[in-house]
């Protein structure tokens, strides 16, 4: 076992057992380095990475090549998802040398951190059009003996090329409807107007983008980008990058079809399509997109959820060293798993034949509308679907003896965040107690395992924790992200302290991420100093660390009055007006954010009277709909000291009744009792 026997990362425990003499990132591994004068060879990669795993199996567990990287590097092994900070930074240099990026990543530095040769996935030998591990190795070796004065050009090229992405201008514009809307359009225009997604092939969820296009639908009667969302969701819901007999949603499809995925699960992004398909269920109220949001919860909550409240990361693309061997079946095995009545129905509606439809094998998706499926075999609707849920659970039961893909479970702050927004609004919205309860124990387990005191009585966060212990330092996305999701489950709940605690985070932020002009820095203040200290403005398929904060400065600014929080916020969405004009499919997230500082808070607020079931009756109606500009908050004596005053003041109930306000840019509506009152008042909003 090397050193990374002692790491809490499933990542890097996957590879203590390679003969390589593995690092984890720290400063012992480059004072090796500078007393052997050698370079260091930087790995980075996540533990559902496909192929990330194959160069493990190809190279790190080859004894002949590990001996030569021992010999001539000092190996760092690092976990993308516990290091956000060094994973970004290494990456941007790969994209600037090669115009490219992927993982795993691999990055040859200097002893003092600098990169001078970078790529990705690296073959054992010459192959794929890719020059072997060994090859490279022994070309830069010979370089460091005998060229060094070019690779230390080489890395002050690179480094100077870090810097200036890091310092690009920026800014200042306005924040106006127009960039919004101008950006949906662009958005739009690239859309795959038959089968949904981004362009061709590989395609990937980007529910933040798709977000977009919906609140465009919604708030500004543009029925194209609905129709684009709709098509979309449909067409993943169906196809084989939903797990059609478990639920949630694998990783991207191969194919512009959504058929063939990279079959690794993430949290992040089951957490944000499940949230997305409510919020389009509030829009349209077809209940197939209810559907597919509470089985993708159901899927989070049975497979992804830790004992102690917390979520997991990830599920692998894996089982046995194969891609996608736990999710993909075979006639035979269907046919012999089944009813010869279930079968004939399953095979006809999930596409399952003799043939397959990948590579011999069948990866199961809906082909016909189940009406098709019920006339076809003279069954009736509930029948019909009846059928294919005994089915589907047989099947599911008969998978779970399968050699199961690995699991990731360590809890990351930022995702468990966007999990806990998506099971309070679902609990909220869908009237389902148990999601609230989901969300409420996660907020918990994050705030009492993951969170401190410094020495200036700031509220700080840990990124990572597994098994009983807190790890790493957390970045802006992570600060940003649960920020939010507390804002949210005070919103669901009407509990101060979750409020109180967004409050802090919110002041952490200021004091510690904020970047002079506007923005935020990735790392804090007194974290472990890098290269460079990156901004990271674009949002990736997790929401980028400035969006992020924006978003979460702007709610809680509307919810306790703290007007230094809007301001910081207005400031950060200046600076990027002008990256996210021209590049609109990399700001999903941040154009929100854009939506909702320039159309300002719709603020309802509920003041309960003598019968708890007004209150109830009010909250329900404040939910059932899409706005996104929505906060809520209700005034009891738990809210009196953490509410904005300007909320509080003259709100009362009404003759004992429960009594809702709706506030926007300081002005409040006269009170109302019911809930068909309230809608239209909302409505006209």
């Amino acid at each position: 076992m090397n050193r990374l026997a002692e790491e809490t990362s499933p990542y890097l425990l996957q590879h203590a057992s390679n003969p390589v003499h593995w690092y984890p990132w720290s400063d012992d591994a480059f004072a090796d380095a500078r007393t052997r004068n050698v370079p260091v060879l930087l790995s980075v990669g996540y533990s559902a990475c496909h192929w990330c795993h194959v160069m493990a199996h190809e190279c790190f567990e080859n004894a002949d090549i590990a001996e030569q990287m021992n010999r001539d590097f000092v190996c760092i092994k690092v976990d993308r998802e516990e290091r956000p900070d060094i994973d970004s930074l290494y990456m941007e240099a790969v994209q600037l040398t090669t115009g490219q990026g992927g993982w795993p990543m691999t990055v040859f530095l200097t002893p003092e951190g600098v990169p001078f040769y970078c790529g990705t996935y690296f073959p054992p030998d010459d192959r794929y059009g890719r020059p072997g591990f060994p090859r490279v190795m022994s070309a830069l070796t010979e370089a460091w003996i005998n060229s060094r004065s070019e690779i230390e050009e080489r890395g002050a090229a690179v480094l100077e090329g870090l810097r200036k992405s890091e310092s690009m201008p920026l800014g200042p514009g306005e924040i106006t409807q127009e960039v919004f809307l101008n950006a949906a359009q662009t958005i739009a225009s690239r859309m795959d107007a038959y089968h949904g997604g981004l362009n061709s092939a590989p395609k990937f969820p980007m529910p933040a983008v798709l977000e977009v296009l919906l609140c465009a639908g919604a708030c500004y009667g543009d029925s194209n980008s609905l129709a684009l969302v709709e098509r979309t969701l449909q067409r993943m819901a169906l196809g084989g990058i939903y797990d059609q007999v478990g639920g949630g949603f694998h990783r991207y499809s191969t194919d512009d079809i959504w058929l063939v995925p990279h079959f690794e699960k993430m949290l992040y992004d089951n957490a944000q399509l499940a949230l997305l398909y409510m919020r389009t269920w509030q829009v349209t109220k077809n209940p197939f997109y209810q559907g597919v949001a509470e089985e993708t919860l159901a899927y989070i909550s049975r497979e992804m959820m830790d004992e102690n409240g917390g979520f997991y990361s990830s599920q692998d693309a894996d089982s046995d060293g194969k891609e996608g061997s736990y999710y993909i079946w075979s006639y035979e095995e269907v046919a012999s798993t089944l009813l010869p009545d279930e079968m004939a129905v399953f095979a006809s509606f999930y596409d399952i034949s003799s043939t397959g439809n990948w590579e011999g094998h069948c990866i199961p998706r809906v082909v016909k509308p189940l009406e098709e499926v019920a006339a076809e075999f003279e069954l009736t609707l509930e029948q019909t679907a009846d059928l294919l849920e005994d089915a589907r659970q047989k099947l599911y039961l008969k998978r779970a003896r399968r050699s199961k893909p690995g699991l990731d479970d360590k809890v990351i702050a930022c995702w468990n965040s966007l999990a806990i927004v998506a099971f309070a609004e679902a609990g909220r919205v869908f009237q389902q107690a148990d999601h609230l309860n989901i969300a409420c124990n996660a907020g918990n387990f994050v705030l009492n395992h993951m969170t401190r005191r410094d020495n200036n009585g700031r509220l700080r966060l840990w990124r990572t924790w597994r098994n009983g212990l807190a790890r790493h330092e957390a970045v802006l996305e992570d600060y940003g992200a649960l920020a939010i999701a507390l804002a949210a489950l005070f919103q669901a709940t009407g509990s101060a302290h979750w409020l109180a605690s967004a409050h802090d985070l919110c002041d952490t932020l200021l004091s510690c991420f904020a970047a002079p002009g506007g923005g935020f820095y990735t790392t804090a203040s007194d974290a472990e100093s890098l290269l460079v200290r990156p901004i990271e403005w674009q949002d990736n398929a997790v929401p980028g660390g400035c969006s992020l904060a924006a978003e979460a400065l702007l709610i809680t600014a509307e919810l306790t009055g703290n007007s230094l929080f809007k301001h910081a916020a207005e400031n950060t969405l200046r600076k990027a007006t002008e990256m996210v004009e021209k590049y609109p499919t990399a700001f999903g997230r941040m154009l929100s954010v854009v939506h909702s500082a320039c159309t300002g808070k719709t603020t309802v607020i509920v003041v309960p009277g003598n019968e708890p079931t007004e209150a109830a009756q009010l909250l329900n109606a404040a939910w059932a709909h899409y706005i996104p500009t929505r906060c809520i908050a209700m005034v009891n004596e738990d809210t009196q000291g953490t509410l904005a005053s300007s909320l509080i003041d003259g709100k009362t109930a009404i003759g004992g009744r429960a009594a809702a306000y709706v506030c926007k840019d300081q002005t409040c509506s006269a009170p109302v009792t019911t809930a068909s009152e309230l809608e239209v008042l909302l409505a006209n909003r």
